[in-house]
């Protein structure tokens, strides 16, 4: 199984319960079809960096899984047919990708940052 990982914009008309519900209807189609999710970000409410459907702004989820190929198709498809799905991107991870979400998920980034200040403290 190869390692994806996608991106989806909804619409900021959604309430934070509605925009929920749809996450768990993508996450539900993952699992039902034999996708193992590996992490999921939520980071909320941004700023678009260009208009879609005359909004500027859209809730931003993440989520990192591995799953079979003929999968994303089907997942795409499903996004496609969702009006409250403004944009997607779904991606394969390749091992440098892998390697650096494995590090990000760890905090290795923030621990660098931690340390420098204890240093200068």
């Amino acid at each position: 199984m190869q390692q994806y990982e996608t991106v989806i914009i909804l619409t900021p008309l959604l309430s934070d319960e509605a925009a929920k519900e749809v996450i768990a209807k993508f996450r539900g189609i993952l699992t039902d079809n034999g996708a193992e999710i590996i992490n999921e970000d939520n980071w909320g409410l941004k700023k678009l960096a260009y208009p879609i459907e005359k909004k500027s702004t859209g809730y931003y989820h993440l989520t990192e899984f591995k799953a079979p190929g003929e999968l994303i198709s089907k997942l795409e498809l499903e996004y496609k047919r969702d009006e409250r799905v403004m944009r997607f991107l779904t991606v394969a991870l390749d091992k440098h990708a892998r390697a650096y979400s494995e590090k990000k998920r760890s905090g290795a980034f923030n621990q660098k940052k931690q340390q420098t200040e204890e240093v200068a403290g």
